[in-house]
C-alpha cells in the first residue's frame, strides 16, 4: 500500500509491547539494540523514543535490559549529556551492523518468499503532506510489481540515523550526506519559499514582529523553513506551530498571521485569492529538496529504482503539481517514524 501522510508504517511496533510487562533479560534482542543505537545516536531517550514512535519508558526498559546482559553501563549522563562508555563506544558500530543485518535478514525472506520488496520513506512534513503519497503510488505502478511502501515524518536529525542503520530506505528532505555513516545526498527538485497572508489584512511592522504560522517543520532546526525565519530574525515568541502546512495556510487566510510555504504548493490557493505573497527582505528563498540513501553498493535494488524514478518527467511533474494536501479536518497529526521488522 502506499505511504499515507500521518500513518505509521507497518513494522516493529509490536515487539515493543513486552509479554507479561517485561522484557526478555536471558538474550539480547533487536529491539533492545536498536534503542541502544538511536539513544547513542541522537542523545537522549526522549528523542529514541519520539523516533521509534513508543513510549519512553519502553526505550529505557530495553536499554536496562542490554545493559543488565552486558554488564556495562554503555551510556551514561552528565553535564554534556550523554556519554557512552568504553564499552559503549565498542559495541556501538557493532549494534547498528547487527541492527542493519536483521533488516537484511528480513528482506531476504520476503524475497525468498515472493512477498512485495518494502520501501520505507522519511520525509519532512510537507512532502508527507503533498508528496509522498502521489510519489509512492505512481512508482509502484511504473514498476509494475509488487511494492510495499510506507511513509513516516522524521526530524533531520533522525533521518541520517534512521537510513544509515536501514530502519528506512530513503529520506527525501534536507541534504543529510554523510561519509562516515555511509550516507550519499542527491539534489533532486529545486523550488522557492515564499511568504502568504490572508488578501484582506494589512501586514504592519518588519517580518519579525509578524505572527509566523507553520508547520512542523518550523521546529527543525535544518528546515527551510526554520532557515528562512532566521533569515528574517524572527523570534521564536513570534512562531505558532500547526498540525501541518494546510492548517496553517488557512489560519493565514483567516488573517491570523503570515504563514511561509513553498511556492508552486501555495500558489493555487493565491490564484483562487485565498491567499497572498508577502515581500520579505528574504523571499523568495531558493530550497533544494535532497533524496539521501546508502551508497549506491549498499541500497536494495528498490532504493535503486526509485531514486532512478525521482529525475523522470513524471516524478517531476508529481513535485511540481501533486494533487493538492490533506484538508484539515482529515489530516491526522504527524508521527515520527517506527522501527520495521
Amino acid at each position: 500500500m502506499p505511504g499515507i501522510p500521518g500513518a505509521v508504517p507497518r513494522g516493529l511496533a509490536e515487539h515493543w509491547r513486552p509479554r507479561g510487562g517485561r522484557h526478555d533479560h536471558g538474550r539480547v534482542t533487536l529491539t533492545q539494540l536498536s534503542a541502544f543505537v538511536l539513544v547513542a545516536r541522537l542523545g537522549s531517550v526522549k528523542d529514541a523514543a519520539k523516533a521509534l514512535n513508543v513510549s519512553e519508558p519502553a526505550v529505557s526498559q530495553a536499554l536496562t535490559a542490554l545493559r543488565q546482559h552486558v554488564g556495562d553501563q554503555l551510556i551514561t549522563r552528565d553535564a554534556n549529556g550523554m556519554t557512552l562508555t568504553p564499552g559503549g563506544a565498542r559495541l556501538l558500530p557493532v549494534a547498528s551492523q547487527m541492527v542493519a543485518l536483521g533488516a537484511e535478514a528480513q528482506a531476504a525472506v520476503r524475497a525468498a518468499q515472493g512477498l512485495p520488496s518494502q520501501l520505507r520513506l522519511v520525509t519532512t512534513s510537507v512532502i508527507a503532506e503533498f508528496i509522498a503519497g502521489p510519489l509512492t503510488e505512481a512508482f509502484s505502478r511504473r514498476l509494475g510489481r509488487g511494492v510495499e511502501a510506507s511513509a513516516g515524518v522524521a526530524a533531520s536529525t533522525e533521518m541520517p540515523v534512521l537510513v544509515a542503520n536501514r530502519l528506512a530506505d530513503l529520506a527525501l528532505g534536507p541534504s543529510l550526506a554523510d561519509p562516515g555513516l555511509g550516507l550519499v545526498s542527491e539534489p533532486v527538485f529545486r523550488c522557492k519559499m515564499v511568504a502568504v497572508t490572508s488578501p484582506r489584512g494589512a501586514t504592519r511592522g518588519g517580518a519579525p514582529s509578524w505572527p509566523w504560522l507553520v508547520d512542523p517543520s518550523g521546529v527543525d532546526p535544518a528546515s527551510d523553513v526554520t532557515r528562512l525565519l532566521r533569515r528574517l530574525g524572527v523570534p521564536e515568541s513570534r512562531v505558532m506551530v500547526f498540525p501541518n502546512q494546510t492548517a496553517a495556510w488557512a489560519a493565514a487566510a483567516d488573517g491570523e498571521g503570515v504563514a511561509p510555504g513553498v511556492a508552486h504548493l501555495v500558489s493555487h490557493q493565491v490564484r483562487r485569492g485565498e491567499l497572498r505573497m508577502v515581500e520579505t527582505a528574504a523571499t523568495p528563498m531558493e530550497a533544494t529538496w535532497y533524496a539521501t540513501s546508502l551508497s549506491r553498493d549498499l541500497r536494495p535494488s528498490v532504493v535503486g529504482s526509485l531514486r532512478n524514478f525521482l529525475g523522470t518527467p513524471e516524478a517531476m511533474q508529481l513535485m511540481r503539481a501533486p494533487r493538492g494536501g490533506v484538508p484539515p479536518s482529515r489530516f491526522r497529526p504527524p508521527v515520527y517514524v517506527t522501527i520495521w521488522s
